[in-house]
């Protein structure tokens, strides 16, 4: 008896301390995240991103290029509120193993919270400030205004944070001229610009799109034989 009472109030200590970790780490997140929109509104930090020049809207944005950005960046893009728990859990149990920060879990919302507000270290309160914030964003734009936001704020590598002045860059046309082939291969560049930079590492970048074109199959944006058209299987 007297080791099971030991065992209890080891576990309720430890249960106790878990509380008290969750519970500073909302608080501070919470801090970050109140911080953040006193030093600039979310309205009006919206507004700078859609006054840049190369401001490209999501009536412009070839429906391919769409599909393949949710289908390799978020694919319950459209269900979730701002998080999605199920990759969230995926990423805590991946970042386990690791022992590090190796995965995200992010959603498009996510990151464009991080895009706005926050810096790009992989910092726990920051990543509470986010999820804040994208239930901030969540409530304030549709999805289709987020998603345009999200592809006018991101790093595509070789200069260029937007999507316009990336398909300007590496193909030489606006975005509404992409075809398929430069969708999936533009669509694939965030998620690690400096590796997948077209004019670095062409050939990762290509790997990258058949990753993208693959995800797009499984999440059933395309079909096997039109992931074979835009790139021919190896």
């Amino acid at each position: 008896m007297k080791v099971l009472r030991v065992v209890r109030n080891v576990f309720l200590l430890i249960m106790a301390l878990c509380l008290c970790v969750v519970g500073a780490l909302l608080f501070m997140g919470w801090n970050m995240y109140t911080q953040a929109l006193e030093a600039m509104p979310l309205d009006q930090r919206v507004k700078q991103i859609q006054a840049q020049e190369s401001y490209t809207s999501f009536e412009e944005l070839p429906d391919t290029y769409v599909d393949a950005v949710i289908a390799a960046e978020d694919h319950r893009f459209y269900d979730h509120n701002g998080i999605d728990l199920i990759a969230i859990g995926r990423a805590v149990v991946n970042d386990i193993k690791a022992m590090s920060f190796v995965e995200g879990g992010s959603t498009i919302t996510q990151q464009l919270a991080k895009n706005l507000f926050f810096s790009q270290e992989k910092e726990l309160t920051r990543k509470v400030a986010e999820v804040f914030m994208a239930f901030h964003l969540e409530a304030n734009y549709s999805k289709e205004e987020i998603l345009e936001l999200y592809v006018n704020s991101i790093y595509f590598g070789n200069g260029c944070y937007d999507v316009a002045s990336a398909s300007r860059s590496y193909f030489g046309v606006e975005p509404e001229q992409m075809d398929e082939n430069q969708c999936t291969l533009l669509a694939g560049i965030p998620n690690a610009p400096s590796v997948y930079d077209l004019t670095i590492n062409p050939d990762l970048a290509a790997q990258r799109q058949r990753q993208v074109v693959d995800m797009m199959v499984k999440y059933e944006y395309l079909t096997t034989d039109e992931a074979i058209d835009i790139v021919p299987a190896a």
